[in-house]
């Protein structure tokens, strides 16, 4: 498999728009249930189709690491892609080290599914991503029987030493993440017996969802107090499912949120995934006087699917508990530039796990806003955002750290500033919203390089 190189930078100076935002669009595929997508495909037996992946860097990352173990991936169309999987335990070794570009979910997924196969493998990733813990994956995996060499403090490049016979797990997350649930799920895939996972939140439930998809047992039950255990019975015939992906919840939020902030506007995203363990933004925007409409509702691939339309108004500040951290915990930074355009204080509570993301990402976050005039600061795992009122002042230069969502809400705040902001690097984007520049030119926003 070829290296991924770093993109070179593409710096933005974003100012406001002179006229409001409008039109309706559709937004890339899922990304989480992408990356799920072509996983569970690779897995099962026959042929899958996949309509709507997203075609972002992150995505095609995972697509390359499929198909160097073993399955057959090929793209028919934009957006379309075919899978054909050798079945559970089959996979091949690879001969050459997965680069897993920038992607964490890619990574720690697919540590699940290589240390419950009898094979070596090497991960690596860009800079961001060799900077990003997988401790919190490889110990509870090495209880399987699968054995880990990384570099200090367990980060990329890791090397995996896989088990044909992995014990079945029962483990209780210490913190709230889907990508350390998925891990040690997909292990279990391979493993004779019951795995066992006990979550004190509920997260999102993509890989439950299309674990039954595929054919497999998985039940879940609560616990009381949110808490709840996902039960999955190992060693099932994955057969092949067509797979239609929904528009990525996380990229609709920022250009729902450049449309409610921008006076006078008023924009529809099409065809939203909203799976209610997914749209925690959007009931906190709600909260905060957002005028969200929803439309068209339907289910598409076992996923809820609607249309949002954003209707730009004043918000005032909000109180976001802990507990709802997991539904909405990428877009913490486009709801603090959210909050920072609001009527009064935001307190965003329990954002332990965004230390951990592509960046520091509350550190990153608290950083964007400072630099820009906004008053913000940290108390324990708490953001606490008072917010302007009105348009923020601006002006400053927002470092993204090779984050992506940083990028974006560093352009969506520039559309909402007294004076310009500068973004040192947007070309980070396209791991999870190719075309994003494009698609907030199409409906107004007018950034130019």
């Amino acid at each position: 498999m070829d290296t991924v190189h770093a993109p070179a930078p593409r710096p933005l100076t974003v100012r406001a728009p002179a006229a409001p935002l409008s039109g309706s669009v559709a937004v890339p595929g899922d990304k989480s249930i992408s990356h799920r997508a072509l996983m569970f495909a690779a897995l099962a037996s026959g042929e899958t189709r996949i309509s709507g992946l997203l075609e972002g860097e992150d995505v095609l990352r995972t697509a390359d690491a499929m198909r160097a173990l073993g399955a057959r991936v090929a793209r028919t169309a934009p957006g379309a892609w075919q899978v054909t999987g050798q079945g559970l335990g089959a996979l091949a070794e690879p001969a050459d080290v997965l680069d897993m570009g920038n992607s964490g979910t890619a990574a720690r997924l697919l540590s699940g599914i290589l240390a419950s196969h009898g094979i070596f493998s090497v991960m690596t990733g860009d800079a961001s991503l060799r900077g990003r813990p997988m401790k919190r994956v490889t110990d509870p995996l090495s209880a399987t029987g699968a054995t880990f060499l990384s570099r200090a403090g367990g980060r990329l490049p890791l090397a995996i030493r896989g088990t044909a016979d992995p014990a079945p797990l029962s483990y209780r997350l210490p913190v709230a993440s889907a990508q350390v649930k998925s891990a040690i799920l997909l292990a279990g895939l391979n493993a004779a017996g019951t795995t066992r996972v006990e979550e004190p939140v509920a997260t999102r439930d993509h890989t439950e969802n299309m674990l039954r998809h595929f054919g497999a047992q998985v039940t879940v039950a609560p616990l009381g107090a949110g808490s709840r255990t996902i039960t999955l019975v190992g060693r099932p015939r994955l057969v092949a499912r067509d797979v239609a992906v929904p528009g990525d919840p996380s990229s609709a939020a920022f250009v729902l949120v450049a449309a409610l902030l921008v006076p006078g506007s008023s924009v529809t995203v099409r065809g939203v995934g909203l799976n209610p363990l997914r749209t925690g933004l959007f009931t906190t925007l709600r909260e905060m006087g957002a005028d969200l409409r929803l439309s068209n509702e339907r289910t598409e691939g076992g996923e809820p699917v609607g249309d949002l339309t954003a209707v730009a108004g004043p918000l005032r500040g909000v109180d976001v508990p802990a507990d709802r951290a997991p539904s909405m915990i990428d877009e913490y930074p486009i709801l603090a530039v959210a909050a920072a355009h609001a009527a009064g204080p935001s307190r965003f509570r329990g954002l332990e796990e965004l230390r951990v993301k592509e960046s520091d990402r509350l550190a990153a976050t608290v950083a964007l806003l400072q630099r820009n005039g906004v008053a913000v600061d940290v108390v324990g795992d708490d953001m606490l955002v008072t917010g302007t009122g009105g348009a923020v002042p601006g002006g400053g230069r927002v470092e993204t750290r090779m984050d992506h969502r940083l990028a974006m809400s560093a352009t969506i705040l520039g559309l909402v500033a007294a004076a310009p902001v500068s973004v040192d690097d947007t070309a980070f984007i396209d791991t999870s919203f190719p075309g994003f520049i494009d698609l907030m030119n199409e409906i107004g926003a007018a950034l130019t390089p």
